[in-house]
């Protein structure tokens, strides 16, 4: 496969085929990602493209999963996308299940009618970056977006029966304003009622502006007991219906899985626990990205 860079997926995607379409991310100006940060947006030509769904029909014909990177593949003009979709159902038959994230700028340039096309020729999962769901912390971040957009997005997605993947970042709002980053951010996901929420925890980055300002002292990381009741509090605002709910993800201190509303008692019970034995934690060294 012709990979540039450094890719990156969801976790949920790891036996998926990683199918790179663009390199980098189309707005690459939040200030704690580090992920893309020296690449410059582009299309990969559609010929590398091909030649990388012909070598996955060689050697991964097992995989019945498909997941398109980099960081905003749903940007791209429909006629793009649809032309790939076609050729992936002829030349993977066997694939069930095509995903990639989506931003709500990008969502919002798609009818209705484009996205519900994608759906007919294989898309099933759009994942989307929330991040908080305040706006003051969103510009500070420089997101690029409002809580406001996003919620319209998502709703928009899952009105066109689409998989929803929401992501949250915990400690982005920083000391100050963990509390109201919380509940404005469950606020949000009740507004959404994502399929599935991701809670990841922030991990500042050297590369990064919003490393160069903790580094400054004009931005203060929480500890993993602030991030832990910062979740409490998320968890304890939630009012979301059969919604896949998770904080597993290498970033975080406390693994959780569980569906909501049905477990929500026992991921607040869980995060009580953590909260009077910190050995249940884990530790800062084993954390990951």
């Amino acid at each position: 496969m012709n990979y540039i860079g450094n890719l990156i997926r969801p976790p949920s995607e790891a036996d998926s085929i990683i199918l790179q379409v663009t390199v980098g991310c189309s707005h690459n100006r939040c200030t704690f990602c580090g992920a893309y940060k020296d690449v410059h947006f582009k299309v990969k030509p559609a010929a590398t493209v091909y030649a990388d769904i012909a070598f996955a029909k060689n050697h991964f014909a097992h995989k019945n999963r498909v997941f398109l990177a980099d960081g905003d593949v749903l940007i791209l003009k429909q006629d793009y996308l649809t032309d790939l979709f076609k050729v992936i159902r002829r030349e993977l038959p066997q694939v069930k299940r095509i995903s990639l994230y989506g931003s709500s700028k990008a969502i919002t340039r798609k009818t209705r009618e484009q996205l519900c096309e994608l759906k007919s020729l294989g898309l099933n999962r759009v994942y989307m970056g929330l991040e908080s769901g305040c706006n003051k912390v969103l510009k500070q971040v420089k997101k690029g977006d409002t809580v406001e957009s996003m919620v319209a997005a998502g709703v928009k997605v899952k009105d066109c029966g689409l998989f929803l993947s929401v992501t949250i970042l915990l400690g982005l709002a920083g000391a100050e304003a963990s509390a109201n980053h919380a509940v404005l951010t469950a606020s949000a996901l009740n507004d959404i009622n994502p399929h599935q929420i991701a809670a990841l925890t922030l991990m500042v980055l050297e590369n990064t502006p919003l490393g160069r300002s903790e580094r400054k002292g004009l931005f203060q990381m929480i500890g993993p007991g602030a991030v832990l009741k910062e979740l409490y509090i998320l968890v304890s605002n939630l009012d979301v219906k059969r919604s896949q709910f998770f904080a597993n993800h290498a970033s975080n201190y406390l693994p959780l899985s569980g569906r909501m509303p049905k477990d929500k008692y026992r991921i607040l019970a869980e995060i009580e626990s953590a909260l009077a034995d910190s050995r249940m934690l884990v530790p800062e060294n084993l954390r990951a990205l």
